[in-house]
This record gives C-alpha cells, sequence and structure tokens, in this order.
C-alpha cells in the first residue's frame, strides 16, 4: 500500500518529468519558427564603392572591406533575423560593445542595421536619411567597414541587415 506522502512525492515527479518534457518541446518549437537562410556574407566587397561615394561626396576616404568586421556584423544580422526583430543588444545580453569586444574588434566603431525587403541602394538611401546612421557612416575616425544580411526564415525577401564600422 502507498502512503499519501509517497503518493504526492511520486504525482509531483510525474509532474515535473511531463513540465520539463513540455518545456524543451516548447524551446525546440520556438528555434525552428524562423531559421535565418541565405546569410549575405561577402556583401560588403558589393558596397564598396556606394560607400565610397558616399563618403567622397563629404570630403572623406573610402572605408576599406573588412573582414573581422563582416563577420561581426554577420553574426548580428543572424541574431536578428533568427528573432525576428531588429537590435543591438542580443538576447543573452550582449550590447554592442561586448560583442564587438567578442569578436576580437579594438578601438572605436559604429553599427546600422535595418530590417526590410529592399536592395543596397535602398538601404543605404534609407540610412542616409537618417541622422544617426549618416553620422556613423560619415564618421572621420572609421576606415574599416563589414556590411552582411541574413534572410528571414518565414519571409525570404525580408533582409536584417548589419553594417559594422571601425578603425
Amino acid at each position: 500500500m502507498i502512503s499519501l506522502t509517497t503518493k504526492s512525492l511520486i504525482d509531483r515527479r510525474v509532474l515535473l518529468k511531463a513540465l520539463r518534457l513540455a518545456a524543451l518541446a516548447g524551446i525546440a518549437a520556438c528555434s525552428t519558427v524562423s531559421l535565418p537562410t541565405g546569410e549575405g556574407s561577402g556583401v560588403s566587397s558589393s558596397a564598396t564603392s556606394t560607400l565610397t561615394t558616399i563618403r567622397s561626396s563629404a570630403g572623406l576616404p573610402a572605408l576599406i572591406p573588412d573582414t573581422q568586421l563582416e563577420q561581426a556584423a554577420l553574426q548580428q544580422a543572424g541574431y536578428m533575423a533568427s528573432r525576428a526583430r531588429m537590435s543591438h543588444t542580443t538576447g543573452w545580453g550582449k550590447d554592442f560593445a561586448s560583442r564587438m569586444q567578442d569578436n576580437g574588434v579594438r578601438g572605436a566603431a559604429g553599427e546600422n542595421i535595418a530590417e526590410g525587403r529592399f536592395d543596397l541602394q535602398k538601404l543605404f538611401d534609407i540610412w542616409m536619411h537618417s541622422d544617426g546612421h549618416r553620422r556613423n557612416m560619415l564618421d572621420p575616425d572609421f576606415s574599416r567597414f563589414g556590411l552582411a544580411y541574413v534572410r528571414d526564415g518565414r519571409d525570404p525577401s525580408l533582409r536584417y541587415w548589419a553594417l559594422v564600422l571601425g578603425r
């Protein structure tokens, strides 16, 4: 015969196991909702002439594509696509400064992000019409850049863009 206390302990264990399984199923379901696709690494070289034009019109030297900054941009674009939201901070509490440090980026740096169904030319047009984004691209302290995008897994025409600028 099982006593009331033993029965309640067994019921509690069964309930806890069921809750753990439900939580794992929920986490697995969330992680497959919007898998990012079509990573846009290598986009930096495509953006070089656009950024050169933007900066030369302000009397500034061209920016040089940088694989380290592009990797940091791709990482952020991927994070945003996986969460289906724009943010300079990740869900793991990583702000821009700590992400740059983790990617080995030293010195001054800046970041522009965007979300939308537009091409490279429209992206830079949008950023040029935004004071903060424009200021980043025209900062004379920056000499290198990395640009990347990741497509949203549910809507491949939607891209999450990140531009990382540095010394």
